[in-house]
């Protein structure tokens, strides 16, 4: 049984994963937690506005898991709890380090300039997750590179669904190089408004990039044992039904932020199971 704590952080960091998550088996659910909820306690130290951000928690956090690693756990039930999984799992230690370091980034760089500053990025915020998660699910070698693609792939839809609310937070993820070429100088959603066009271009343009990750990602999964695979199948599901959202009407991403309901999620569980 998962600990509740954990559940806490997990379901308030991420809809579409948590309510996903329900169709993992038992055995590997309370693992899957343990690492969303390390994960996002550490995103949510960088995930705020300008002014806000807590760079002095982080560091307490990053000093608070060295020393869990090195064995002097300190009852953090977040920390201690991932400590033990990325040991039990064989989690390689420079996973770890890429995604504390693209969080730290997140304190410090508010745009990227072209696509491989975006992939650098999205390496150790999403790619090392879906490694992590391979490992949990004791996946064979073959699967790791469309792991991390589809970490990738689902990262991207999030920075598409999120431009507006990112431009709350002072960042732009999506590489500037792509916005200049599609005519835009940014994306405040003046902008947008006033060239519409070219925006809607632009934001189809970058969910096609998308579904190229994603077609490598779709290849791994008959790599995945069934009951973990119809969870990550239902996540990803559940991206493209975004990808698919925003694709039909781009300037959606001002008006509201598009995501399935926990009951769209839940039924494509049931659907899937059915099938299966």
């Amino acid at each position: 049984m998962p600990d509740p704590r954990l559940a806490r952080i997990f379901r308030r960091g991420s809809r579409t994963y948590f309510f996903s998550s329900v169709a993992f088996p038992p055995a590997l659910r309370g693992d899957v937690f343990a690492l969303y909820a390390f994960v996002r306690t550490a995103d949510d130290f960088v995930d705020r506005p300008p002014g806000r951000q807590d760079g002095a928690g982080f560091d307490r956090f990053q000093e608070r898991y060295a020393a869990a690693a090195a064995g002097r756990a300190g009852g953090d039930p977040v920390i201690d709890g991932f400590v033990e999984l990325a040991a039990r799992r064989r989690f390689r230690a420079d996973w770890v380090e890429a995604f504390l370091d693209a969080m730290a980034q997140d304190l410090t760089q508010t745009d990227y300039a072209t696509v491989a500053d975006t992939l650098a990025y999205m390496y150790g915020s999403a790619e090392v997750i879906g490694l992590m998660m391979a490992a949990i699910m004791e996946l064979p070698d073959e699967a790791y590179r469309p792991a991390r693609m589809l970490g990738r792939a689902m990262q991207y839809i999030n920075f598409i669904r999120d431009i507006d609310e990112d431009l709350e937070l002072g960042r732009t993820y999506l590489p500037a190089a792509e916005l200049a070429a599609a005519g835009l100088r940014s994306l405040d959603p003046a902008e947008a408004r006033r060239r519409a066009p070219a925006f809607r271009h632009f934001v189809r343009g970058e969910i096609d990039r998308y579904l190229g990750w994603q077609r490598v990602a779709d290849a791994g999964f008959s790599l995945i044992p069934r009951r973990p695979r119809l969870a990550i199948r239902t996540a990803s599901d559940m991206y493209r039904w975004t990808a698919d959202r925003i694709r039909a009407e781009p300037m959606i991403v001002y008006r509201r932020k598009v995501r399935p309901s926990p009951a769209r999620i839940l039924a494509a569980v049931m659907a899937g199971a059915v099938r299966a």
